[in-house]
């Protein structure tokens, strides 16, 4: 009768991407990311002018690079949060294949800037670190590979992950980089634990990762010199943990004001690896705290979220680059304050660098799209009717 009255509803083909989009999205982790980015940027400007200065540029030459790939970071990430799983799914297996072939070719055509490692390809007016984007794309396929062995008659996704995973780990290793190389397992080793790996299994994993690391340590002279430097009890103050150390302690509660720290003069990573340590000296343990809260928030809340997920797939790469996320945050910073050997790893969004910050957009715009909301039931209602039976 209501339709003889006023005519037949129209029908909607579907909601267009945008409203949609931010419908869905978890809003409270994208805000923590981009004031995430807005620390690096305000950071950026108090450490990178002395570096600027050693090597000819501007006072806020990196500054003016890191806005250039900070906006593409934020481009991609809102790019890719707005794909479907299956979307995101393609995207990681074509940029890890990409990222793969190019970490293999690292030792013919790779530089190492004079720190000893053979990380990156020179550009000329850039450099592309491949481990960078390596991570979130190995997490989305080693979790396919996971979710594909939960299926009756499923192939063995979780031994072909794994061989896949010591395989990165290995050539990580060569370079080296054992930072990235500890990442990338952890990462394997979380989701295998959610899919529902046997304790044993990890115990025993875990014993080979301390054979491994004591090989390194007794053939690797960049790493024992690492392992030395953490151990001893006393802190060469001409090193970099030295100078991070007499920082953090300099800066207490509220800091030493806005440019008023000398940490960046001395520090040659004061932009990159130890950008913590200008965050509390100048501005104190305040500031740190801050930083701390928004990598939790984001961790935490992506965990929540995913915990309703009823796509094992889903499930298994958020949590991935969840936790891994979060983990590179905590390294960076427990290097910072001597909690853990120094290993050579940015901070997610604050640290300068094109290939870090633009592969943490990416990385997550995967998260944000695995964990926005989907119309589905509960994980509980299903268990609920699968006991019901």
């Amino acid at each position: 009768m209501t339709e003889m009255v006023y005519g037949a509803v129209p029908v909607r083909d579907g909601e267009p991407i945008l409203p949609k989009w931010w419908r869905t999205i978890d809003k409270w982790a994208m805000s923590c990311i981009l004031l995430l980015f807005a620390v690096g940027m305000l950071l950026g400007l108090a450490a990178s002018p002395p570096l600027a200065a050693k090597n000819g540029f501007d006072s806020f030459h990196y500054v003016q690079r890191q806005a250039i790939f900070g906006v593409l970071a934020v481009i991609a990430m809102v790019l890719t949060s707005m794909m479907t799983p299956v979307m995101v799914r393609r995207l990681a297996i074509v940029g890890f294949l990409v990222s793969f072939v190019a970490l293999a070719l690292l030792p013919f055509f790779g530089t190492d800037f004079g720190k000893g490692a053979v990380r990156w390809y020179s550009m000329g007016f850039a450099s592309f670190q491949p481990s960078e984007f390596l991570k979130p794309g190995f997490v989305v396929v080693a979790a396919w590979m996971m979710a594909a062995a939960l299926e009756i008659n499923g192939p063995p996704g979780k031994t072909w992950s794994f061989a896949l995973c010591i395989s990165i780990v290995l050539m990580l290793a060569l370079q080296p980089d054992f930072g990235q190389a500890c990442l990338v397992l952890f990462g394997w080793g979380v989701m295998y634990f959610v899919a529902g790996a046997p304790l044993v299994l990890l115990v025993g994993m875990a014993g080979l990762v301390v054979l491994a690391g004591t090989f390194a340590y007794s053939n690797s002279e960049h790493f024992a010199r690492r392992i030395d430097g953490f151990l001893s009890p006393d802190i060469d103050p001409r090193t970099q943990l030295g100078y991070a150390t007499d920082a953090i302690r300099e800066g207490g509660l509220f800091g030493v004001g806005v440019g008023e720290g000398q940490v960046k003069w001395s520090l040659p990573d004061a932009h990159t690896d130890f950008i913590i340590a200008v965050a509390a000296e100048e501005y104190g343990l305040i500031l740190v705290m801050c930083v701390i809260a928004l990598y939790a928030v984001i961790v935490v809340r992506s965990l929540l979220r995913l915990v309703r997920e009823r796509d094992p797939f889903i499930r298994l790469a958020g949590t991935g680059l969840a936790c891994m996320f979060g983990v590179q945050a905590m390294i960076n910073m427990g290097v910072a304050v001597r909690l853990l050997p120094a290993k050579g790893m940015t901070l997610p969004f604050v640290s300068y660098g094109g290939s870090s910050v633009i592969a943490s957009g990416i990385a997550v715009g995967m998260l944000l799209a695995f964990t926005r909301t989907r119309p589905q039931g509960q994980i509980s209602d299903l268990l609920g009717r699968s006991r019901a039976r």
